[in-house]
This record gives C-alpha cells, sequence and structure tokens, in this order.
C-alpha cells in the first residue's frame, strides 16, 4: 500500500500497522540532510526510502548507495515517478517555493527543511494549493518533537513557575566558510532564515500562535549581503515578552529560558539536542534550583514518524499548514521592524 490518503475507511481499518507504508523520495542531498533526516527516513518502520535526487548522477549513485535506495538524475525526475508518495525537500531556501510548489503538483505530500519559503506571500500560495490538492505539507522543525519540550510544558501547566511572563530563546554558532550556502543572498542566506526561524519558532510554541514581532534588528555582513546575526522582541496580546537572539558570528548558544511569576524553566540544548543526549532542565525558584536530566530523544526520528503516521492515517493537514504561514509571517516581520530602524548601517536582508 502507498501513503496516499485511503477513502476506503474499512479497507483501512482492515489493514495492521506495519502493512502501511509510505514512499518516500529525497529531492536534494544537502550535508545536513545526510546526517539528520535521511537516516531517520530510512531507519523508520513506516517509510520506504525510494530514490534520492540530485543534479550530479555521481552525487545521487553514492547517496543512494549509502542510504540503500535509487539514484534519481533531476529532481523533476524524481517527482515524475508514480511509486513515490511524499518527499523530503532539504534544498536551499531560495529554492524551497519552487520545488514545493512542483512537488504538490505532483501530488506528493512534502515535508520541507525549514524555513519552508522565504516569505508569506509564497506561503500561502503553496498552503493554498496543498489544501486544494489534499496533501500534507509540513515545515521539518525536529526541535518541536523531543520530549524536553514537553517537560517543559508540562511542568508549566502543573504551575511550576507560576504565570509564564518571558521567553529567551537563543541560536547562535562561530562564522561560518566563505562558501557555505548560507553566506550567499541569491540561496536565500542569511542568519534569520539559518537560525532565527528557531527561535521564532520557540515564541510561538511558549507563547501561541499570536504572538507579533514589536522590534527587531538585522546586523548586515558588507562583504556578502547577508545578515550574520540578529535579535527580535515579541510579544503575544495579554503582555507576555520574547526576546530572540540568533547568529552566526558568535560563540556557540542554543538555550531556551521561559520566566514565569515564581521562577523559571531553562534548556541548554534546545534545538539540536542528538540523539545520544540526555538533556539537563534547570528549574529555578525562589532559593531552590533543582536540575532534572531528561531521557534521550531522536528529534528527527520523533519528527519523521509524525510526518508518516499524519499522511497514513489521514490526520489532521491544516495544522501544519497553519504552522507555515505563522512562521513565514514573522519571519516577514522581523525584516520589516528591521528595515523600519536599521541599526549600524545594517540594510534590508534578501528576501
Amino acid at each position: 500500500m502507498t501513503g496516499r490518503r485511503v477513502h476506503n475507511h474499512q479497507a483501512e481499518e482492515s489493514e495492521t500497522v506495519s502493512d502501511r507504508v509510505l514512499n518516500v523520495g529525497v529531492v536534494g542531498c544537502a550535508a545536513i540532510a545526510q546526517r539528520t533526516t535521511m537516516p531517520a527516513l530510512a531507519a523508520e518502520p513506516s517509510v520506504r526510502l525510494v530514490a534520492v535526487a540530485s543534479r550530479s548522477r555521481d552525487k545521487a549513485e553514492a547517496v543512494a548507495a549509502r542510504f540503500g535506495c535509487e539514484a534519481v538524475t533531476g529532481y523533476a525526475a524524481l517527482l515524475a515517478r508514480d511509486d513515490i508518495d511524499a518527499v523530503y525537500l532539504p534544498l536551499p531556501p531560495a529554492l524551497h517555493a519552487e520545488w514545493v510548489a512542483r512537488a504538490l503538483a505532483a501530488g506528493k505530500h512534502v515535508l520541507t527543511e525549514k524555513p519552508a519559503v522565504a516569505d508569506r506571500a509564497q506561503a500561502a500560495e503553496l498552503v493554498a494549493a496543498a489544501r486544494q490538492a489534499g496533501l500534507l505539507l509540513m515545515e521539518n522543525f525536529a526541535f518541536l518533537h523531543h520530549g524536553q519540550h514537553d517537560a517543559v510544558r508540562s511542568l508549566v501547566e502543573a504551575g511550576a513557575i507560576g504565570e509564564p511572563r518571558h521567553l529567551t530563546a537563543e541560536f547562535a554558532f562561530p562564522p561560518l566558510p566563505a562558501g557555505d550556502i548560507r553566506n550567499d543572498p541569491a540561496l536565500g542566506g542569511g542568519a534569520l532564515l539559518d537560525a532565527g526561524v528557531y527561535t521564532l519558532r520557540a515564541a510561538t510554541l511558549y507563547l501561541g500562535p499570536r504572538v507579533e514581532v514589536r522590534g527587531a534588528v538585522l546586523r548586515i555582513d558588507s562583504g556578502t549581503g547577508v545578515d550574520v546575526a540578529g535579535g527580535a522582541l515579541v510579544a503575544d496580546p495579554a503582555g507576555r515578552t520574547g526576546q530572540l537572539t540568533f547568529g552566526f558570528d558568535r560563540s556557540y548558544r542554543c538555550g531556551c529560558t521561559l520566566w514565569g511569576s515564581e521562577g523559571s524553566i531553562s534548556l541548554d540544548r534546545a534545538f539540536t539536542a542528538p540523539p545520544g543526549l540526555r538533556p539537563v532542565l534547570r528549574l529555578a525558584r525562589q532559593d531552590v534550583v533543582e536540575e532534572r536530566t531528561l531521557p534521550a530523544g531522536h528529534q528527527f526520528a520523533s519528527l519523521v514518524a509524525a510526518f508518516a503516521r499524519t499522511v497514513l492515517d489521514g490526520g489532521d493537514f491544516a495544522g501544519p499548514g497553519e504552522d507555515v504561514l505563522r512562521q513565514a509571517e514573522l519571519v516577514d516581520a522581523v525584516r520589516d521592524a528591521a528595515a523600519a530602524h536599521p541599526a549600524g548601517g545594517s540594510r534590508r536582508a534578501a528576501r
């Protein structure tokens, strides 16, 4: 059975879970995809990794041999295959809109690397296309599927820090090599689209979908033309605030702190916890500081399983689409706020 949405519910109920497999192709051979999501796709029992495509035949064959699937030369050739139900798309951000649209037009469900698109206008077009076709479009924010964030939410719901008042989210790392695609504005480079999107997604996770950008700064590198660092102030309608910081011009930091009326909760590896890591949650209250070592979690495996389960079970397709739209709105709002109040000679980051 393929992973197309099943409309014969009696037939679907008669099948066991092990009989139901989502056939997936990969559009592109990005190194980060080979380290993270592709191994998860290959290992997930409900997924069959069918093929991987590259513009280079040699590269496609090398990656296909590593993951035990077929090599395809050219992205369009992979989308034309009728033995593929869904695609994972790890191309540079500037190429997402075109190839997500083409994948949806070819009748494929899409798991796309973050950011799904460069702005809200593109997001609106793609989400509408997915809805019209009855297809799932999901953005690959794997950190949302790590149990450490479930632990934070459980503590908040239990009143461990009182009423949440403020979020601090930080994701930054040292400068990238000169030839890295994230230094190329034509490919959608820049710290906002690479690291800043994580902090924005954390803001909607902890402050809710109605969070808005109230101010922002982007620092543009005069040599490359991309933003290499930035920050944003966000707030929800109730006045809860968030301070977001990101960049690739400083020492590594990947943290998140939720500050409440009676205490705070912090995570040190909020976005990039590797599978073997047992993350530490720090709970601070008046005169008491407690560190809890949490279970290890494979966030990419959990994400892939959730994507496949949503398709195979005919689950919630609308929610992931709304997430794509909201995320793109926030990215646009950061750019607009930064352009309105340029700092230190900054100019508007290229879309």
